[in-house]
């Protein structure tokens, strides 16, 4: 039986473009590397997930490539190459700050720099979750790093740029790595389905996107967790289930009811909402998350700022034809004070539902008002 990789290492990016979402930073190193202005130490900063160890591995490959082409990539079949992409090359060394955050353990690294590389024309030296390390650490790494041998390059990598003293952030250039857009999660989800001959519905990719919250080793694995528990055809209803996420038509409906004012139905969903084990507070947030996407709706110019399937932005847009522009601004305003209040609560189901019937009389006309 063949051994199991997960995807986020079996679709680990080999080459600069191949990396999703990141093209400011993968654009700048290629220029770098093109036009020979190499730093001798890079920071890259960004949350779990988004690309920072595979770029510095990508750029630890291409500069020690013996045939770099025009377009700042590695030619991938040289033997610098080769030897990198099977794990044996002897110029790439990894060292996790997390468990090696010690003078003595930044002294055996400094004690390393002094030997050139075998093969290739640079040792890259990753440090992850740099930010680990201790004070004192950080200064016995200070003068390598500022004066390194020409044969060395730092690539420094942390989710928590903060708590980087500011005489290292000094003698880095620091890059700024984004959350992965949706979209492009999406899309990299299809291309890996495809390759896996796994069947989708693209809603059901969209929301495994939205559940990574801009992350795309997070949405591998859980890609992965919907493979195995759905076999290999993904719905969006078996997707929403597994992850526990509440359907968008629980807020279409909702919202349909604020507008027929029909309280009784409100009331009912809503308890139906809370029987299948959603939490209320999650309910309020993805209930003002929807009025907010149908505000973004209204305008042709902004629909591109929800971040849906095409087909859930017209049921949006459909929707948003219906709802009066104050209506949306004062619901938001309710809901918005509604979370703020909800943790202190005692009674926090009541609480949702007053805000649930406040929200109801907001689409009643002032004359509809009097005769009540």
């Amino acid at each position: 039986m063949e051994n199991f990789i997960v995807s986020a290492r079996k679709y680990r990016p080999q080459l600069f473009n191949t990396v999703v979402g990141q093209g400011h930073i993968t654009n700048t190193l290629k220029n770098a590397i093109v036009n020979k202005q190499l730093a001798q130490a890079y920071l890259f900063c960004g949350p779990r997930g988004v690309g920072k160890t595979t770029c510095a591995r990508i750029f630890a490959k291409t500069i020690n490539c013996f045939n770099i082409n025009a377009n700042g990539e590695a030619c991938d079949t040289c033997d610098s190459c080769t030897s990198f992409n099977s794990g044996a090359s002897l110029n790439v060394y990894e060292l996790d700050a997390a468990s090696n955050n010690s003078v003595e353990d930044i002294r055996n690294l400094v004690d390393q720099v002094r030997f050139a590389p075998q093969l290739g024309e640079y040792k890259v030296y990753i440090i992850d979750e740099v930010h680990m390390l201790s004070t004192a650490a950080f200064n016995a790494f200070l003068k390598t790093l500022e004066e390194p041998p020409k044969h060395a390059k730092f690539i420094l990598a942390t989710t928590e740029k903060h708590k980087i003293i500011p005489t290292i952030l000094s003698r880095c250039q620091v890059f700024n790595f984004n959350r992965i857009k949706t979209d492009d999660i999406s899309s990299h989800l299809a291309f890996m389905a495809k390759e896996e001959h796994v069947t989708f519905e693209p809603e059901a990719l969209h929301i495994i996107a939205q559940k990574a919250d801009g992350g795309l080793r997070d949405a591998c694995s859980i890609f992965d967790q919907m493979v195995a528990f759905t076999g290999n055809h993904l719905t969006y209803k078996q997707v929403v289930e597994n992850l526990n996420v509440l359907d968008y038509d629980y807020y279409f409906k909702i919202t349909d009811c604020f507008l027929s004012q029909q309280m009784p139905e409100i009331m009912l969903t809503f308890d139906d909402i809370l029987k299948k084990g959603f939490d209320g507070h999650n309910f309020l947030i993805g209930l003002g998350e929807h009025l907010r996407n149908l505000l973004v709706s209204k305008d042709p110019q902004t629909i591109s700022l929800i971040e849906v399937s095409d087909a859930l932005k017209k049921r949006y847009v459909e929707q948003s034809q219906k709802c009066n522009l104050t209506f949306l601004l004062k619901a938001l305003a309710l809901i918005s004070k509604t979370d703020v209040n909800y943790k202190s609560a005692k009674n926090q189901r009541l609480l949702v539902e007053m805000a649930l019937m406040q929200l109801t009389f907001l689409t009643a006309s002032p004359d509809a008002e009097k005769k009540k």
